[in-house]
């Protein structure tokens, strides 16, 4: 039974790209994979490139010390991802974020996602029927922004975390929602002109925070996907209606990868700060290249490409998107176009994500 549940969770996360990598001898290992899920619309149509791009609500899932920047004075976001459907049918995530301006270069955000990786039925090794699991995840944000001047700006985040995989006792072992807490830090160079033209930057380091266990024994904890990205990106004005915008990411997983002749209890005993400098040995990359072409302030069409390695989550493939916008309304929509063909398919190709986005009120 032990090995049909151990093989369940190790499938289930890491199809969501967020659990066991397997690179020759090298194993990385962590928990909550809805922290992977991008969700960001706007960036999803550019190939998953948000880190530097001009800020909206959904920038507090991406860099949230460019709401410092944020020309409007407020806003509210939801975004819903039909998420892993070749997996499983149910699972999604869904979210809701929010912002507002406080003063000259200052914003407070919030947001909740919740994840729900759909219904699965755990069995024992003769096929008989221990429990349907419904695994979820439960994340709440609190977050503030600053511009530390007219170009530069930093951002924190603080996040609650309540993962559930499985619930009671299966076979022998009890298992309980795990929880954490974790917290992103930000910044983000502004040097485009009052316009919008121009050059700007960001760096983020997100989920840094404490492991987290599904069971009893504290020897059992995971570590979190934290995360180290960087992005830049550069508009372009060729008229007052046309605006066009280019962007690249780079994110590193903070997280270290088993070494052989490592045991799986010194894997667990590594110390979450000790981690973050241990994750440099590995080799999980993700790249993102993305392009936006925006009409009248009303229109946008987008398109990009993200790169991992096959050990990495094997998310390789050309990203297309449109975005409307009508006065405080806007509407984005998110395709990822299929790579592969039959057992060697991408479980996220042929995808959509839908978000929109209603801004508040207008800033100085």
């Amino acid at each position: 039974m032990k090995q049909v549940y151990v093989c369940f969770i190790a499938v289930l996360l890491y199809n969501t790209a967020a659990a066991q990598t397997f690179e020759q001898t090298q194993v990385i290992t962590t928990a909550v994979p809805s922290l992977q899920v991008p969700v960001d619309t706007r960036a999803g149509g550019m190939g998953e490139a948000g880190i530097a791009i001009s800020a909206d609500v959904n920038s507090v899932f991406v860099n949230r010390a460019k709401t410092a920047f944020a020309t409007n004075g407020g806003g509210i976001g939801v975004n819903y991802i039909p998420w892993l459907r070749d997996v499983a049918p149910g699972m999604y995530l869904a979210s809701l974020a929010g912002y507002t301006t406080i003063g000259e270069g200052q914003a407070v955000s919030a947001s909740v996602r919740y994840f729900n990786l759909g219904n699965f039925e755990l069995r024992d090794n003769s096929g008989t029927l221990l429990q349907t699991s419904h695994p979820n995840d439960l994340l709440l944000d609190l977050g503030y922004a600053r511009a530390l001047s007219d170009k530069l700006s930093l951002g924190i985040a603080l996040r609650y975390i309540r993962s559930s995989l499985a619930t009671g006792k299966v076979g022998s072992v009890s298992y309980k929602p795990g929880k954490a807490i974790a917290a992103d830090i930000s910044m983000f160079y502004n040097g485009a002109n009052a316009k919008g033209e121009g050059f700007t930057a960001g760096v983020v380091a997100s989920n840094l925070g404490t492991k987290i266990s599904y069971i009893d024994n504290v020897a059992a904890k995971e570590f979190l996907p934290a995360n180290l990205g960087a992005g830049a990106a550069y508009t372009w004005i060729p008229a007052e209606q046309h605006r066009i915008t280019a962007a690249v990411d780079i994110n590193k997983l903070l997280v270290p990868a088993m070494q052989p002749g490592d045991s799986i209890a010194d894997y667990h005993n590594t110390s979450v700060l000790s981690s973050y400098g241990k994750a440099f040995s590995n080799k999980m990359y993700r790249y993102s290249f993305g392009l936006e072409y925006t009409f009248n302030n009303q229109f946008s069409a987008r398109t990009g490409y993200l790169l991992e390695q096959k050990n990495n989550g094997n998310r390789n493939g050309l990203t297309v998107g449109i975005g409307l916008q009508y006065k405080v309304c806007a509407l984005n929509i998110a395709y990822f176009a299929s790579t592969g063909n039959g057992v060697t398919r991408n479980p996220v190709s042929n995808s959509l994500r839908f978000g929109v986005i209603f801004n508040l009120g207008k800033g100085e």
